[in-house]
């Protein structure tokens, strides 16, 4: 039975007929075992799923609630663009970001499945581990990142605290480029995070709904304090440059490209979170009301505070952890800097953690479970020793610039398999044995297709973005990398699934075991 058909009829129970080995009972009838090299509980298709509207929807509060989000609307004011023009590029850009997480959310809530599974309907049930080992590398980059920023903020509150810990928090007490401070910050993070992570999905889902709503309380109070102390006299215009109309349009669409690439790695393993929602209905809803509805307050709070930086401190202040800084009163350091960090732990781990969680496993399922594949993530991000690489322009380029080019290629060839090669059907049984006849064995467990089109538009995704970076020339094209990706991903992938008659090879399986006799 097809995911699809499952969806629609509901279970389906037949006393003749086995349960699969490792297959949740009620999601329907299994074709044949579940290979255990390719199967375990956190992989296999859920037993139920109860994520609400709400659910989703505060799953992307924390997503965008972030220092980093934050920060990354307020650059778009260094393109020179206004203020009502950074509004508009922020809304635009998280529509395209809504349509494409409806379109990856559909087959892993369907099959509830996450994303690595899917991804075995178009790159093999081995070939998978290429989109997922990829993923994971970025996420891992990622989440020390984060941590390492959650903990600049929690310092600023522990030294209001306790000043007297100022000294341990010079060079005069670093090692290995952090503080002291700054690694007793980052270690409790660190393991906060590991202890939310720990205790599953469901505490993962309840800390997540507590901290979109909580960081948004600081925000308005943050916002209307600084409107108080501007005197609601605020300017729109905080461009000093004068910008021609051709400018001001190019600047926008970079901006707009800048908003989708920030997402661009939670949207490509969304199916993760998907695969909880009750429904592709409520899943759908959650979108449309944590993206461009939740956006548009988050745009406006985030316009409005930065525009009253100027007239209350002098200067453009881009970063709401400095905003509350420079404040400098005691209720304002602590409460919103706890804030923050609690906003950069929300999206840390549904970001950053979850995906190589699930990314790892797919790996040797049997070995790794989705606990110890989230634990490898944790202790692979302090090993990278994020505070001595992220100031450094030239490493986040040759990591994270490289990896971030390749999330496009794979983005598309999910799209171009599952609705236009596929047309929706997944058969969730079959992405889970090694059968040489089996729908998605392909070659040895890889569908060439899926690997030469990712070897294709990987390439050229790179490229987009290395040669501007060593030529000088064409310094625009790094900011549409993902758009590019994408669509040759989705192109070259449909070239190759026609010429190595992908769809033809999935119609001939069905056909196959449909004829089959069941195992009893």
């Amino acid at each position: 039975m097809s995911a699809t058909e499952r969806s629609h009829h509901g279970p389906v129970h037949q006393p003749d007929v086995v349960e699969a080995a490792g297959y949740p009972p009620g999601r329907g009838v299994a074709k044949r075992a579940y290979d255990p090299r390719l199967s375990n509980e956190d992989l296999d298709p859920l037993p139920e799923q109860t994520w609400s509207t709400y659910n989703i929807f505060a799953f992307w509060m924390s997503d965008v609630h972030s220092v980093g989000g934050y920060v990354t609307a307020g650059a778009l004011f260094a393109l020179g663009l206004t203020s009502w023009q950074v509004f508009v590029a922020l809304i635009v850009g998280i529509v395209i970001v809504q349509v494409f997480c409806n379109l990856v959310a559909k087959p892993s809530q369907v099959a509830a499945v996450p994303y690595p599974v899917i991804s075995r309907a178009s790159f093999g049930v081995l070939g998978a581990n290429i989109p997922a080992i990829i993923r994971g590398l970025i996420a891992v980059a990622w989440y020390g990142v984060q941590t390492f920023l959650a903990a600049g903020s929690l310092t600023i509150v522990i030294l209001k605290l306790f000043p007297g810990l100022t000294e341990y928090a010079t060079d005069a007490w670093s090692f290995a480029g952090l503080s002291l401070v700054g690694y007793v910050s980052f270690a409790i993070l660190w393991v906060t995070q590991a202890l939310v992570f720990w205790r599953g999905m469901d505490a993962i889902r309840r800390f997540i709904d507590f901290c979109g709503p909580a960081v948004y309380v600081a925000m308005i109070v943050l916002c209307g304090y600084m409107l108080v102390r501007a005197d609601f006299d605020i300017s729109f215009s905080l461009s000093d440059r004068d910008l021609s109309t051709t400018q001001q349009v190019t600047a926008m669409l970079g901006a707009i490209a800048l908003v989708v690439s920030y997402f661009s790695g939670p949207m490509l393993n969304f199916g993760d979170f998907s695969r909880y929602g009750r429904s592709f209905e409520a899943v759908k809803r959650g979108n449309f009301l944590g993206l461009p509805v939740n956006f548009v307050v988050f745009s406006l709070l985030v316009v409005l505070t930065a525009s009253a930086t100027i007239p209350v401190f002098g200067e453009l202040i881009t970063d709401p952890v400095h905003t509350v800084q420079a404040i400098d009163t005691y209720t304002a350091v602590l409460l919103g800097g706890l804030t923050f960090v609690v906003a950069t732990v929300g999206i840390n781990i549904v970001a950053n953690f979850i995906s190589p969680a699930f990314d790892f496993s797919n790996v040797a399922p049997q070995k790794i479970s989705w606990r110890m594949g989230g634990m490898i993530a944790a202790v692979g991000s302090v090993l990278l020793t994020p505070w001595n690489w992220y100031s450094n322009d030239e490493a986040i380029f040759w990591t994270l610039g490289i990896l971030g080019a390749l999330i496009g290629p794979l983005f598309g060839i999910l799209i171009a398999d599952y609705y236009l090669v596929r047309h929706q059907q997944v058969d969730v049984d079959e992405l889970y044995t090694l059968e040489p006849d089996g729908e998605y064995y392909y070659r040895k467990g890889y569908n060439p297709a899926a690997v030469a089109a990712v070897a294709v538009a990987g390439v050229l995704s790179v490229l987009s973005v290395v040669v501007p970076k060593l030529s000088g020339h064409l310094t625009w094209l790094p900011d549409y990398s993902w758009f590019l990706g994408c669509g040759l991903g989705l192109v070259a992938y449909l070239v190759a699934a026609r010429v190595t008659d992908v769809a033809g090879h999935a119609a001939r399986n069905r056909a196959a075991l449909a004829q089959a006799p069941a195992e009893v």
